[in-house]
């Protein structure tokens, strides 16, 4: 299998789905490249060792921002997973499938035909809902979703539900189906207590089919052009260089970083990008590492007055306790990634979707999982999700060992500044409501002195981190936006017989998580590809607050009712 019909580049979200569907097609054969290696470890697969992963070199990239000049010059991290099932191997496992009006925007864009109706089939398409299927929610999907533990395990998750309720915002029963805007409870990709990557979902069960071979410890150099007609991939393997070549396409799902990296490696990107880093152009392509987007958020924390929090879990007796339960039966708290209740809100009014999203966490601790201060305590993680700021991908040399310059240009506009005040602001109110009373104690941070908008900008730069959703490097776009790399089959412009295929493909970054649309957009793609009739549109109503475009919140607490109330969009 030196040659294939299909050569695809990365096994991450995106490159699992590729390649199990290409390979459906017994006579299609398929090439899968993935630089990492295999995901088989307890690590990764126990839902609540999920910090474990993604700080072990052996399935993370380990990227860092350049200086990011509206974060005081901090460096962050930018990690990107690194084997088999790619960041689902290391990420939070939330599934966040983004509001209706994310997946309109991108077709309003200039993504003609990636619209919600046109998305919506494919999101059931690859979706196990453990409830079972419904006019939202996909059955049978290889994807596993559940809610956890259902938030028995703690009585913070419910306090916190109560408090948005209090506060005027609604609850919402499913945060993916009818009504994202809200307070409940939290999906995640783990099926039958482990965690659910993509590998596990769409890799394990076809890895015998004889037209599929996965080729791992491959580090990509480039794209092989026979003019500007894609025919293959030149890699490294094991102190040597290969080349496979691919008689239909050559597909990058390499990621946001990985994807536009390796496709300037290739002499296809912006000028100026490839002169300085001394690669010829082939095809000149202003938008290749441009529009980078991503998510940032902090962690608001509370001494918790009862002693009910994680904080109790994280001695080594309770650790062992926690996981040989969790061998024996895949349940408790080994089988969760905490995040059992969340919320969307709106920021302002005259905005229709939602645009800050919250994680709760009954625990006081830092994403590696050491306390953050003694005692009892909780947090949630939150941040707005519509930045206005852009940042750039760009390679400094023709070497794939050596890390490209990621800028994102994190708050450095004022609207990204004015989202953020009054998301410290929202939370603060949420927070101090009745329903909290019983097990709220000291604001650790920000802390109460923390309150007007200077003191809020100044602590939001020095202690915000990134949700680690980059996207968006690669967008589809209309043929006359100059910004635009793919067209809306997610073919290169310029080059035949090469696609992107992954969240760098996403036009604008939407409202919540990235695996999930990531794995949606893979599933329509792979139908473009095979050249088959796509799934038919589905017209599902989506909850609207109908007062949107004159208040903030609805102002009073209700139960999401598919048929009743609100607009439908």
């Amino acid at each position: 299998m030196r040659d294939a019909d299909y050569v695809i580049v990365g096994a991450g979200s995106a490159g699992c789905v590729m390649a199990a569907r290409l390979s459906e097609d017994p006579a299609i054969r398929v090439v899968l490249l993935e630089a990492g290696g295999s995901d088989r470890s307890l690590i990764v697969r126990m839902p609540t060792a999920l910090s474990m992963p993604m700080n072990t070199r052996r399935f993370n990239w380990g990227f860092e921002t350049a200086p990011e000049p509206g974060l005081d010059n901090r460096v962050l991290d930018c990690p990107r997973g690194l084997g088999l099932g790619g960041s689902s191997s290391i990420n939070g496992m939330v599934y966040v499938r983004g509001h209706a009006e994310d997946i309109n925007q991108w077709e309003s864009n200039g993504a003609a035909g990636w619209n919600y109706a046109a998305c919506l089939p494919y999101y059931q398409r690859a979706e196990s809902w453990y409830r079972g299927a419904d006019r939202y929610r996909g059955g049978s999907g290889p994807l596993g979703v559940c809610a956890g533990n259902e938030m028995r395990l703690n009585p913070l998750y419910q306090a916190f539900i109560d408090a948005g309720c209090e506060a005027g915002y609604p609850g919402t029963d499913d945060y993916n189906g009818f009504q994202q805007e809200g307070f409940g409870s939290m999906h995640m990709t783990v099926d039958r207590g482990c965690r659910a990557s993509a590998s596990r979902a769409y890799l394990d069960p076809i890895r015998d089919r004889k037209n599929l071979r996965v080729i791992t410890g491959t580090l990509v150099n480039r794209v092989l052009l026979d003019g500007v007609r894609a025919t293959g991939v030149e890699y490294e393997k094991d102190g040597n260089v290969f080349q496979v070549y691919a008689r239909s396409e050559v597909i990058l799902s390499a990621g946001s970083i990985g994807s536009p990296t390796l496709l300037q490696r290739s002499g296809i990107g912006s000028p100026g990008i490839l002169e300085s880093a001394g690669v010829p152009v082939i095809y000149p392509l202003e938008g290749v590492g441009r529009n980078l987007q991503d998510h940032l958020e902090v962690y608001f924390q509370y001494r918790c007055l009862e002693p009910i929090s994680l904080n109790s879990r994280l001695g080594w007796w309770s650790k062992l306790q926690i996981g040989l339960r969790w061998l024996l039966f895949k349940d408790g708290l080994g089988a969760t990634n905490h995040f059992e209740s969340c919320a969307f809100i709106r920021s302002r009014a005259g905005i229709s979707a939602p645009d800050i999203q919250y994680h709760f966490l009954p625990g006081a601790m830092r994403y590696d999982g050491r306390a953050a201060f003694d005692g009892h305590g909780f947090q949630v993680h939150v941040g707005p999700n519509k930045p206005t700021s852009r940042g750039d991908v760009a390679i400094r040399s023709a070497d794939p060992r050596e890390h490209p310059r990621v800028l994102f240009n994190y708050i450095t506009t004022e609207k990204d500044r004015a989202d953020w005040r009054l998301c410290i602001r929202w939370t603060r109110e949420i927070l101090g409501q009745s329903a909290m009373d019983r097990f709220r104690g000291q604001e650790i941070a920000p802390g109460d002195a923390i309150t007007a908008d200077d003191q809020i900008d100044e602590w939001v730069r020095q202690n915000v981190e990134s949700a680690y959703h980059p996207s968006c490097t690669c967008k589809i776009g209309a043929d006359n936006d100059p910004a635009a790399v793919l067209d809306a089959d997610c073919r290169v412009q310029g080059i035949d017989q090469l696609r992107v295929i992954d969240s760098s493909a996403f036009p604008s970054i939407t409202n919540g998580n990235l695996n999930a649309p990531t794995i949606m957009l893979a599933e329509r793609a792979a139908d473009l590809v095979a050249g088959k009739t796509l799934l038919k549109p589905l017209e599902a109503p989506v909850w609207v607050d109908p007062g949107w475009r004159e208040r903030q919140r609805s102002g009073e607490p209700q139960r999401p009712v598919p048929d009743s109330g609100g607009v439908a969009h």
